[in-house]
């Protein structure tokens, strides 16, 4: 059974985010004939929006632009008969059915809600951050390593995923710099002796990045000072990557769904929260693998398992 859209009756399954998890879950969704409601919030595809070329999303040989796959992925949803609203959530009520999700200008309700609001990448909030986006300032190492092979780069950053991205680099990168603002790394020590034996590693410690400095919105090095003693030096560098932590899109979530001391949903079996109907996918609950496909993955279970709780619901 199929409840045909009207004023009266609930959506099927509304979708919240329009990033790789989300529009993977509505091209199921749809393609089951659910006609989801997506409500994409400002922007389409998350962090893939800030990305140039991805070369690791299966079945593009020659890689794509992070935008591009979106659209594409937005397309083949609409093409099934998916909806997209761009509008923020500001609030959900799960405590009854139909669930409730209210936007700025509307609200909707819904027998099922996919989550799939993501993460984002945390910064340090320069303006040049914005500029250098996509032209060798990075947030993803493992997405972007492959691109600076024998170039030197900046990791900013002094946790695990700091040191963990700083020893992954070094597999492609003449030199890695690691800034940090502190005089030791808060990473396990197994992941900082590791890093800190390899001879391709320089830190710079009790420092923090001014500026990032380029020609043609394309990074050619940063300014750094010593929080110590206030000098500046400006580093030559092809690339920064960011690797102070992410954070979850789940402000709306506060005290209407389980979250991790981070902000994380915390899920059952991938994709199932406390509450029955109600399902999460992607970068808003992975706070370890945060690529794509891991995303888009998780929105196509989160959209079959969907399909079961209505299915059983329904009949």
């Amino acid at each position: 059974m199929r409840y045909t859209r009207d004023d009266a009756v609930p959506e099927n399954v509304v979708i919240l985010g329009a990033g790789c998890a989300g529009l993977s879950a509505a091209i199921y969704a749809a393609r089951e004939n659910f006609r989801p409601l997506v409500i994409a919030g400002a922007a389409y595809g998350g962090q893939l929006m800030l990305t140039t070329l991805v070369e690791n999303y299966p079945g593009f040989p020659e890689g794509v632009q992070g935008p591009d796959l979106v659209m594409q992925m937005k397309k083949q949803a609409e093409k099934f008969g998916a909806r997209f609203v761009e509008e923020e959530v500001e609030s959900v009520d799960f405590s009854s059915q139909p669930f409730r999700i209210k936007t700025a200008s509307n609200s909707y309700e819904a027998l099922s809600v996919i989550i799939a609001t993501g993460a984002s990448a945390r910064m340090l909030g320069i303006p040049s951050e914005l500029r250098y986006m996509g032209g060798g300032l990075s947030t993803c190492a493992t997405c972007d390593a492959p691109f600076y092979k024998n170039r030197d780069v900046i990791v900013v950053g002094g946790g695990d995923t700091a040191v963990g991205d700083a020893e992954f680099l070094t597999r492609f990168a003449k030199s890695v710099t690691v800034v940090h603002r502190r005089d030791a790394f808060r990473a396990s020590k197994i992941m900082q002796d590791r890093l800190l034996s390899n001879v391709k590693v320089k830190v710079l410690w009790n420092s923090v990045v001014e500026e990032i400095l380029g020609d043609n919105n394309k990074v050619s090095g940063v300014r750094i000072k010593n929080v110590q003693n206030n000098e500046t030096k400006v580093v030559h560098t092809d690339g920064v990557f960011m690797a102070i932590g992410n954070a979850p899109s789940t402000k709306f979530l506060a005290g209407k769904l389980k979250l991790d001391e981070r902000g994380y949903v915390i899920a059952r079996d991938e994709v199932f929260t406390e509450v029955e109907g109600v399902f999460v996918a992607g970068d808003v609950s992975d706070g370890i693998y945060m690529q794509a496909v891991t995303a888009a993955s998780g929105g196509v279970k989160a959209a079959l398992q969907m399909r079961n709780y209505l299915n059983s619901i329904t009949k």
